[in-house]
């Protein structure tokens, strides 16, 4: 016998979409609404989100500001481990996913709620996130899809919804695009972007400046690690949040982090994105450097090999999984001793080191000398050589 739903929470941004389908739920179910708002660092005013929920007809609405867990327990645990999806994308909509995902069913266990509710389509990645979430969670909470449910098809259609049913909302065709923004980054899907070869509008640029249009002087910065984790910028010790917030405002003021990419979606298709990421960026590049100094030969290998497995973990929703989870033990092992500062030039959209420097660096300049050393027998290489060499005469041979 199926289970009668009579609360439900739903994942709520005030927009057209979740509006109408708030309503429609309460419609369609005869049953309670919960709105949530997570504030991840999108920079929106949520301070009209609750009002609005109410008004549309939520039973209750809670706007929660989860910023420094999302930097701290989602994005730099990922940053620990460079995901980057297909060699490319830092994974910024993949993993705020589960982080409002569980919230949303801690929210339904405290509201004694049968089901959670989203408002991603039935052709995107984030159903799968935010469903294998909730079922990784807690197996006894279902989940409503009004997008693979109703017979509204188009974004006309959801607003004439909302005028037959008299729900606040405000659309314009200014900008076009599907967003989705947090501490890590900005991405814009559909409009002009849904033709590959068209170049991106310049509405797309809202976090970054383009690269021609920023400061003609480079912008020196440093970051201090420990246990793979920014701990402090310029000298300053800020929280996980916080860095975040700063790194994002000095790489978009210096056009840094922009990608245009076509990508793999877990469901099966091809889709074009642009994504804006300038804090990520600096982060990725300063974290990797600084591996480079105080990583172990073979361990970072094994890391690297690792990589695209736990991307793609975190792309197709995978985030509680056991596998995940084993693998982040895994890496938080190889990540002991990556502390220390990064020095970094900041320029015209791109970013480049400087200069690092750590207390546990593997680096030994006295064995890396092209001068005269004490410590190095240089004819010790002759039989290094030979030996790998066997196999390859052998091949020869």
């Amino acid at each position: 016998m199926q289970q009668h739903i009579d609360t439900v929470v739903l994942a709520y941004s005030g927009g057209l979409d979740t509006s109408v389908i708030l309503k429609w739920i309460k419609e369609t179910y005869a049953c309670k609404v919960i709105a949530f708002t997570a504030d991840l660092g999108q920079g929106e005013d949520l301070s009209g989100v609750e009002r609005r929920a109410l008004e549309t007809g939520a039973a209750k609405a809670h706007v929660e500001d989860l910023r420094e867990e999302f930097a701290r327990d989602f994005i730099f645990p990922m940053m620990r481990a460079n995901a980057v999806y297909e060699g490319r994308y830092l994974l910024g909509t993949s993993i705020a996913r589960p982080l409002i995902a569980k919230r949303m069913v801690e929210i339904a266990r405290a509201e004694g709620a049968q089901a959670i509710a989203h408002g991603a389509t039935g052709k995107g990645n984030d159903q799968v996130r935010f469903e294998l979430t909730a079922a990784a969670l807690d197996k006894s909470i279902k989940t409503i899809a009004p997008w693979r449910e109703w017979d509204l098809c188009s974004r006309t259609d959801c607003v004439e919804y909302a005028r037959k049913h008299d729900i606040p909302v405000t659309v314009t065709k200014d900008k076009p695009y599907s967003c989705d923004g947090n501490l890590l980054h900005l991405s814009f899907e559909g409009g002009e972007l849904e033709d590959p070869w068209a170049e991106p509008g310049p509405h797309t640029y809202m976090m970054c400046v383009p690269p021609e249009q920023a400061p003609d002087q480079p912008e020196i910065a440093t970051i201090d690690f420990t246990a793979g984790n920014p701990v402090a910028l310029n000298g300053r010790e800020l929280s996980p949040a916080e860095i975040m917030a700063e790194l994002n405002t000095l790489g978009g003021r210096h056009g840094i982090g922009r990608l245009d990419m076509v990508e793999s979606r877990f469901v099966g298709m091809k889709s074009r994105g642009v994504y804006e990421t300038p804090g990520g960026t600096i982060l990725q590049a300063a974290h990797r450097d600084l591996e480079g100094l105080t990583m172990d030969r073979e361990t970072m290998r094994l890391r690297d090999q690792l990589i695209p497995q736990y991307a793609a973990m975190v792309y197709n929703g995978f985030w509680f999984a056991p596998e995940r989870e084993a693998l982040q033990a895994f890496i938080d092992k190889t990540q002991e001793r990556v502390r220390g500062t990064v020095r970094l030039k900041l320029y015209k959209g791109a970013v480049s080191v400087l200069g690092r420097k750590s207390d546990v660096s593997l680096y030994n300049p006295e064995l890396a000398t092209f001068e005269q050393d004490m410590v190095y027998d240089q004819a010790d290489a002759a039989g290094f050589i030979r030996l790998n060499a066997l196999r390859l005469r052998a091949w020869n041979q």
